[in-house]
């Protein structure tokens, strides 16, 4: 049996709605990830953190969850960490998508069947929402933050550009444009909807 892990990345968050506190957003993005993630049926959950958001990340971790500290907020450590851990798959996914869908995160671990690596990306401009690989992560696999990371970035240091498969996109919320898109019919996202007045 293929043992699964999805850590949510404490990524930086810069940006918070008008009003709202910005450690407090930041806090409810995270949580509503780590909270979906715990939901999984295919895969293990985790929390991936830099020792400046340990704190952050034992707020918001479930009992018994994992939680990889690593030195920088990038996704290869995470992937070292895992492989460590026994794991087969590994996905990184960036904490600042509270409302995305199982769904989305389960074809991000698929093409991991015949493809080296997985990216899905986080919307114009927003670099990856997630990064998945088979453990150990390959050797031409480049280490990068998910705000800066692309898949054309990525498979410019594949052996063959088909090694990193695209995966449907989801957008994290990084401003404005993205909060204007959140859909009040999607279920989830509590911690988030309850900051922006339900």
């Amino acid at each position: 049996m293929i043992r699964r892990v999805v850590a949510a990345l404490l990524v930086p968050v810069e940006w918070s709605p008008p009003g709202v506190d910005l450690v407090a957003w930041r806090t409810a993005l995270a949580e509503d990830v780590v909270d979906l993630l715990a939901r999984l049926a295919q895969a293990e959950a985790a929390i991936a953190t830099t020792p400046a958001d340990r704190k952050l990340a034992d707020e918001i971790a479930w009992p018994g969850m994992r939680i990889y500290e690593v030195p920088t907020p990038t996704y290869l450590p995470v992937f070292a960490a895992a492989a460590a851990d026994g794991f087969d798959q590994a996905a990184v996914i960036a904490a600042d998508a509270p409302d995305v869908p199982g769904m989305i995160l389960g074809k991000l671990l698929r093409p991991l069947e015949d493809r080296a690596v997985a990216v899905a990306s986080g919307g114009p401009g927003n670099g990856l929402l997630g990064v998945a690989t088979s453990l150990p992560a390959p050797a031409w696999l480049a280490d990068h933050d998910l705000d800066a990371a692309s898949a054309q970035l990525l498979r410019k240091k594949a052996p063959r550009p088909g090694e990193v498969n695209s995966t449907p996109e989801w957008r994290r919320l990084r401003g404005p444009a993205e909060l204007a898109s959140l859909d009040p019919a999607l279920e989830g996202w509590e911690n988030t909807r309850a900051l922006l007045g339900g």
